[in-house]
Protein backbone atom coordinates (compact mmCIF):
# COMPACT_ATOMS: atom_id res chain seq x y z
CA UNK A 1 0.00 0.00 0.00
CA UNK A 2 1.25 3.40 -1.08
CA UNK A 3 2.51 5.94 1.78
CA UNK A 4 -0.33 8.35 2.52
CA UNK A 5 -3.22 6.55 1.26
CA UNK A 6 -6.03 6.37 3.57
CA UNK A 7 -7.62 2.55 4.64
CA UNK A 8 -11.16 2.45 5.21
CA UNK A 9 -10.91 0.30 7.84
CA UNK A 10 -14.52 0.28 8.64
CA UNK A 11 -15.37 -1.45 4.86
CA UNK A 12 -12.59 -4.38 5.91
CA UNK A 13 -14.07 -5.22 8.78
CA UNK A 14 -16.24 -8.46 9.17
CA UNK A 15 -18.96 -6.54 10.58
CA UNK A 16 -22.50 -6.92 9.48
CA UNK A 17 -24.83 -4.07 9.85
CA UNK A 18 -28.37 -4.12 10.05
CA UNK A 19 -30.49 -1.04 9.20
CA UNK A 20 -33.86 -1.41 10.94
CA UNK A 21 -35.82 1.15 9.24
CA UNK A 22 -35.26 -1.21 5.92
CA UNK A 23 -38.44 -3.18 6.95
CA UNK A 24 -40.21 -0.22 7.97
CA UNK A 25 -43.60 -0.02 6.41
CA UNK A 26 -44.92 3.29 5.03
CA UNK A 27 -48.72 2.75 4.60
CA UNK A 28 -50.11 5.14 6.75
CA UNK A 29 -52.22 4.40 9.91
CA UNK A 30 -55.44 6.50 10.96
CA UNK A 31 -56.66 6.17 14.11
CA UNK A 32 -60.47 4.94 15.31
CA UNK A 33 -60.98 5.70 19.11
CA UNK A 34 -64.03 4.07 19.61
CA UNK A 35 -65.03 6.42 22.85
CA UNK A 36 -66.63 8.71 19.92
CA UNK A 37 -69.51 5.98 18.98
CA UNK A 38 -70.19 5.37 22.91
CA UNK A 39 -73.06 7.20 25.08
CA UNK A 40 -71.25 9.82 26.87
CA UNK A 41 -67.76 8.34 25.97
CA UNK A 42 -68.47 5.57 28.28
CA UNK A 43 -71.61 3.41 27.69
CA UNK A 44 -71.97 1.19 24.96
CA UNK A 45 -75.21 0.97 23.90
CA UNK A 46 -75.69 -1.94 21.02
CA UNK A 47 -78.39 -0.13 18.87
CA UNK A 48 -76.49 3.41 19.10
CA UNK A 49 -72.91 1.87 18.56
CA UNK A 50 -74.45 -0.05 15.30
CA UNK A 51 -76.35 2.92 13.95
CA UNK A 52 -73.23 5.32 14.61
CA UNK A 53 -71.06 2.71 12.55
CA UNK A 54 -73.35 2.72 9.73
CA UNK A 55 -73.12 6.05 9.01
CA UNK A 56 -69.32 5.62 9.66
CA UNK A 57 -67.24 7.02 6.69
CA UNK A 58 -65.37 4.29 6.32
CA UNK A 59 -63.66 5.01 3.13
CA UNK A 60 -61.13 7.55 4.98
CA UNK A 61 -59.16 4.55 5.86
CA UNK A 62 -58.97 3.06 2.15
CA UNK A 63 -55.56 2.24 1.12
CA UNK A 64 -54.26 2.79 5.00
CA UNK A 65 -53.87 0.55 8.25
CA UNK A 66 -56.79 0.95 10.93
CA UNK A 67 -55.44 1.31 14.92
CA UNK A 68 -58.83 0.88 16.74
CA UNK A 69 -58.68 1.73 20.40
CA UNK A 70 -60.88 3.35 23.41
CA UNK A 71 -59.06 6.14 25.30
CA UNK A 72 -61.35 6.10 28.23
CA UNK A 73 -62.33 4.22 31.31
CA UNK A 74 -65.20 2.46 29.69
CA UNK A 75 -66.04 -1.06 29.45
CA UNK A 76 -66.13 -1.80 25.62
CA UNK A 77 -67.01 -5.44 24.99
CA UNK A 78 -65.25 -7.36 22.42
CA UNK A 79 -68.18 -7.83 20.00
CA UNK A 80 -67.98 -4.17 19.33
CA UNK A 81 -64.20 -4.11 18.12
CA UNK A 82 -65.20 -7.04 15.96
CA UNK A 83 -68.24 -4.69 14.55
CA UNK A 84 -65.34 -2.26 13.96
CA UNK A 85 -63.39 -4.65 11.98
CA UNK A 86 -66.59 -5.76 9.89
CA UNK A 87 -67.30 -2.43 8.72
CA UNK A 88 -63.51 -1.48 7.76
CA UNK A 89 -62.54 -4.83 6.08
CA UNK A 90 -63.35 -3.58 2.39
CA UNK A 91 -61.50 -0.18 3.15
CA UNK A 92 -58.65 -0.09 5.56
CA UNK A 93 -55.68 -2.55 4.35
CA UNK A 94 -55.63 -4.44 7.65
CA UNK A 95 -57.27 -3.29 11.36
CA UNK A 96 -55.61 -3.37 14.44
CA UNK A 97 -56.51 -3.10 18.67
CA UNK A 98 -54.17 -0.67 20.00
CA UNK A 99 -52.93 3.30 18.74
CA UNK A 100 -50.58 4.57 16.54
CA UNK A 101 -47.26 3.22 18.47
CA UNK A 102 -48.67 -0.20 18.99
CA UNK A 103 -49.40 -0.92 15.80
CA UNK A 104 -45.78 0.41 14.06
CA UNK A 105 -44.56 -1.98 16.52
CA UNK A 106 -46.76 -4.54 15.43
CA UNK A 107 -45.45 -3.70 11.44
CA UNK A 108 -41.99 -4.48 12.05
CA UNK A 109 -42.61 -7.45 14.32
CA UNK A 110 -44.26 -9.52 11.28
CA UNK A 111 -41.72 -8.15 8.63
CA UNK A 112 -38.93 -9.06 11.44
CA UNK A 113 -40.67 -12.60 12.08
CA UNK A 114 -39.83 -13.22 8.39
CA UNK A 115 -36.48 -12.17 8.17
CA UNK A 116 -33.24 -14.85 8.31
CA UNK A 117 -31.86 -14.29 11.62
CA UNK A 118 -29.78 -17.45 11.30
CA UNK A 119 -27.48 -16.08 8.69
CA UNK A 120 -25.87 -13.79 11.33
CA UNK A 121 -24.43 -16.73 13.34
CA UNK A 122 -21.30 -16.50 14.50
CA UNK A 123 -20.78 -12.94 13.21
CA UNK A 124 -19.94 -9.32 14.62
CA UNK A 125 -23.55 -7.44 14.11
CA UNK A 126 -24.31 -3.79 14.42
CA UNK A 127 -28.18 -2.54 14.47
CA UNK A 128 -27.76 1.03 13.30
CA UNK A 129 -28.67 3.39 15.32
CA UNK A 130 -29.62 6.47 13.31
CA UNK A 131 -33.19 6.26 11.44
CA UNK A 132 -34.98 8.46 9.18
CA UNK A 133 -38.42 6.69 9.96
CA UNK A 134 -39.50 5.86 13.46
CA UNK A 135 -38.07 3.10 14.65
CA UNK A 136 -39.36 2.15 18.39
CA UNK A 137 -36.99 1.10 21.26
CA UNK A 138 -39.55 -2.29 20.91
CA UNK A 139 -38.27 -2.92 17.39
CA UNK A 140 -34.22 -2.62 18.49
CA UNK A 141 -35.46 -5.23 21.85
CA UNK A 142 -37.05 -7.54 19.35
CA UNK A 143 -34.49 -7.59 17.20
CA UNK A 144 -31.90 -8.29 19.95
CA UNK A 145 -33.79 -11.15 21.52
CA UNK A 146 -33.73 -12.28 17.49
CA UNK A 147 -29.32 -12.03 17.15
CA UNK A 148 -28.81 -13.34 20.61
CA UNK A 149 -31.40 -16.73 19.98
CA UNK A 150 -29.98 -17.02 16.33
CA UNK A 151 -26.21 -17.32 17.65
CA UNK A 152 -24.40 -13.53 17.23
CA UNK A 153 -20.54 -13.46 18.56
CA UNK A 154 -21.00 -10.03 19.24
CA UNK A 155 -24.07 -7.39 19.28
CA UNK A 156 -23.22 -3.95 18.84
CA UNK A 157 -25.83 -0.97 18.48
CA UNK A 158 -24.75 2.81 16.71
CA UNK A 159 -22.74 3.19 13.89
CA UNK A 160 -19.27 1.55 12.47
CA UNK A 161 -17.30 4.34 13.81
CA UNK A 162 -18.95 4.73 17.05
CA UNK A 163 -21.29 1.97 18.90
CA UNK A 164 -22.60 0.53 22.23
CA UNK A 165 -21.32 -3.10 22.50
CA UNK A 166 -24.52 -5.06 23.87
CA UNK A 167 -23.65 -8.47 23.55
CA UNK A 168 -20.82 -11.09 23.31
CA UNK A 169 -21.59 -14.67 22.51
Amino acid sequence: MPEGQIVNKIKKSKLETIDLQKFYDDTPVKELNIKDFLYQELLLKEKDYREALEIHDWSQYDGSYLAVFCSTDAIVASWAYMLVAQHAHNHADDVFFGNKEDILFELYRRKLDEFDWANYEGKFVLLKGCSDVPVPESVYLWATNKLIKAGVKKLMYGEACSNVPIYRG
